[in-house]
């Protein structure tokens, strides 16, 4: 993991204290305005405003704009992902466990958070095509996500909380473009009521 502190000094600064910045707060900033702003829309000058720090600053910490956004993507997927794993964790039964984590993304599709957007959705729409590397993670990123979905369902199949006649795999695949989808929709505005209903909806397959 990156360390949570750079140690950033400019010609001007040499002569005298070298100046510090807290790398995951950068990094918290940065997420926050890709996600509203893109990626190819998006130039060094906007996000020296938006992480509050000189474009020399954030040259010398990621050298590109390439590599900052490699590097937010890596804490936004690291962030939701710990939040996804205690989700499951205070669930006992498989349909409890789905139901609480396509919440969790219903909640995350409406109003302010939902239009700002998913990092790895907007990676996958913008990059995915041209940038390689950030293919792989996409790509990474959405393959361990529908493997967590066939665990869980799987689990609820064992424990008798999710019918024996669905196909894990294709159900799984299901939900994941359900989620996916219900971010996209989180951009251009959504009420909860609806993103809820829609949960409500996916859940019946269950049955």
């Amino acid at each position: 993991m990156i360390n949570s502190t750079i140690k950033h000094c400019s010609k001007a600064g040499e002569r005298g204290r070298p100046r510090e910045f807290d790398i995951d707060t950068a990094l918290d900033r940065a997420i926050l305005y890709f996600r509203e702003h893109g990626y190819n829309g998006v130039s060094i000058s906007d996000l020296s405003k938006a992480l509050q720090l000189s474009a020399g600053s954030i040259y010398k910490a990621f050298f590109s704009k390439h590599a900052l956004f490699s590097a937010a993507l890596d804490r936004y997927m690291m962030l939701r992902g710990q939040r996804i794993s205690e989700i499951i964790g205070s669930n006992s039964s498989g349909r409890e466990k789905l139901r609480s984590l396509l919440v969790f993304y219903a909640e995350s599709s409406h109003a302010s958070e939902g239009k700002y957007g998913c990092l790895v959705v907007l990676s996958a729409v913008e990059l995915s095509c041209t940038d390689e590397s950030i293919a792989s993670k996409v790509t990474a990123a959405l393959n361990g996500n529908e493997s967590r979905l066939v665990r869980i369902i799987q689990e609820g199949q064992v424990d008798g909380s999710i019918v024996q006649t669905i196909d894990p795999e294709v159900t799984a695949k299901l939900m994941l473009a359900l989620v996916q989808g219900m971010r996209v929709l989180g951009k251009i505005g959504q009420e909860r009521e609806a993103m809820m209903a829609v949960i409500n909806t996916a859940m019946k397959i269950l049955d």
